[in-house]
C-alpha cells in the first residue's frame, strides 16, 4: 500500500489576497487547478532543462505521451509515502510572528475512507499543516463530513432534509481526537461544517467540547435557516457561510490529475498508452485546506492544500 501526499504549495505565491476578495474559485475547482499548476512548476523546477539528460528515456516517458518529465525527477518517495510533488520543507514557514496570524484550518473526509482511520486522517492533516507553516498551533479547526449539505426550495426545506444526512455515530465517533487537540492546546476553536439546527442540537447534546463554529454553505437555498440562527444564538456558536463543496476531491478527478492524459502529471500508468508509473487502485481519503492570514493587514499570506490517497498496487 502505498500513500499518495498531494501537495498545493503557498497559492498566495502570486501576491496576498484580500479576504472579502468576490468571486472566488470553489474549493474543488481552486484544489484540481493548485494541484495542476504546482505539479507542472515542480515540473520544471526540478527537472534538467537542456542536454542530453533532459532528452534521454530515462528523464522523459515515451514520445507517443505527452512530453513532460519523468516523475523520479520531480517527486520523492519515503518509504510507503509518495510525495507528489517533492516538498522542501526548508522553504516553510510564514514571514512574520505566528501570533500575528489568524490560521484556519479545514478537513474534508472524503466519501469511501475507512471511518475506523479518522483518528489518524486528522492527526496526519494536523501535523503536515503545522509542518508547512512553521507553527504550533491552530486558532480554529473545521472539520466537513461527507453526505452534507443546505439543498432546497427555502431555507427551511434545505434545514430539514440536513437533519436526516450523514450519520450521527461515525461523526460523533470521529470528534475525540479533535477534543484531543483542544485539550493539548494545539487547536483554540473547533467547528463543523454544513449542519443544520436538528443535527447540531444533536450533535452538542454528545460531545465533551463544543464547536464554537459552524460553517455552512447556502448556494441552493435563500438564506441560513432561521432554526439555525436561532440555535447558534442561544448556544453562541458563529455562523460563517462558504462555498466548499463536501466531495471536493472524487477518485475520477484525482486519476485525471495524476494520469497520463494531456492535462495529468503521468504518475499514475495507463496500459493503453504504454507508459511507465504507478498500477493499482486508487482511493482518496481526505484533503485539508489552510489558510493564514495576517490579523492586523486583513490579508491572506499563505493558503493552500494537502491531499491524500491510498494506492493499493
Amino acid at each position: 500500500m502505498t500513500r499518495l501526499i498531494l501537495s498545493t504549495s503557498n497559492i498566495m505565491t502570486g501576491g496576498p489576497s484580500i479576504i472579502r476578495k468576490p468571486g472566488a474559485d470553489r474549493s474543488n475547482l481552486e484544489l484540481t487547478n493548485s494541484l495542476r499548476s504546482n505539479f507542472l512548476a515542480a515540473q520544471q523546477d526540478y527537472s534538467p532543462s537542456s542536454g542530453s539528460k533532459a532528452n534521454s528515456p530515462t528523464a522523459y516517458e515515451k514520445e507517443d505521451s505527452p512530453r513532460r518529465p519523468s516523475p523520479s525527477l520531480w517527486t520523492t518517495r519515503e518509504s510507503s509515502d509518495f510525495y507528489i510533488p517533492t516538498i522542501d520543507w526548508s522553504m516553510s514557514g510564514l514571514a512574520e510572528e505566528p501570533s500575528q496570524y489568524d490560521i484556519t484550518v479545514k478537513i474534508f473526509y472524503l466519501p469511501g475512507a475507512d471511518i475506523k482511520d479518522r483518528e489518524q486522517h486528522t492527526k496526519d492533516a494536523v501535523n503536515l499543516v503545522l509542518k508547512e507553516l512553521g507553527v504550533g498551533t491552530i486558532d480554529l479547526l473545521i472539520v466537513s463530513f461527507p453526505g452534507m449539505s443546505f439543498e432546497g426550495d427555502c431555507e427551511w426545506e434545505a434545514d430539514k432534509k440536513n437533519s436526516t444526512q450523514g450519520n450521527d455515530e461515525e461523526e460523533i465517533a470521529s470528534w475525540p481526537v479533535l477534543e484531543e487537540f483542544y485539550d493539548h492546546g494545539i487547536v483554540r476553536r473547533l467547528g463543523l461544517a454544513e449542519y443544520g439546527s436538528e443535527k447540531l442540537s444533536r450533535f452538542l447534546n454528545r460531545v465533551r467540547i463544543r464547536p464554537e463554529v459552524d460553517q455552512v454553505n447556502v448556494k441552493d437555498c435563500c438564506n441560513v435557516p432561521p432554526p439555525l440562527l436561532k440555535l447558534a444564538k442561544l448556544e453562541k456558536i458563529a455562523l460563517f457561510v462558504h462555498n466548499d463543496c463536501t466531495n471536493i476531491l472524487p477518485s475520477g478527478t484525482l486519476r485525471e490529475l495524476l494520469g497520463t492524459g494531456t492535462r495529468g502529471a503521468g504518475v499514475l500508468s495507463e496500459s493503453k498508452r504504454g507508459c511507465n508509473g504507478l498500477q493499482g487502485d486508487l482511493k482518496p481519503e481526505w484533503v485539508v485546506k489552510y489558510t493564514a492570514v495576517v490579523r492586523d493587514r486583513g490579508v491572506i499570506e499563505n493558503k493552500g492544500y494537502f491531499a491524500v490517497a491510498e494506492l493499493e498496487e
